[in-house]
């Protein structure tokens, strides 16, 4: 299983970066450019996408793996 993906700040713009790697996969001139290609990765992993916003805190989380528990209806 991969590695889940953060869209974090960085001094060059925006990076994508994996859970727990302390170098980015790829940095972008913009927020936008961060977010798919860390979709992109999340979704060819089957793990999660976590975006910061502005203010450094994390906005939003989307999973592209296996839920473990799924809705009901």
């Amino acid at each position: 299983m991969g590695k889940n993906q953060f869209v974090v700040k960085h001094p060059n713009g925006w990076a994508v970066k994996g859970a727990g790697n302390e170098k980015a996969t790829r940095v972008t001139s913009t927020q936008k450019e961060a977010i798919n290609v860390g979709k992109t990765i999340a979704k060819n992993q089957g793990t999660e996408l976590t975006i910061q916003g502005m203010d450094g805190k994390f906005r939003q989380k989307d999973s592209y793996g296996k839920d473990n528990y799924p809705p009901k209806g």
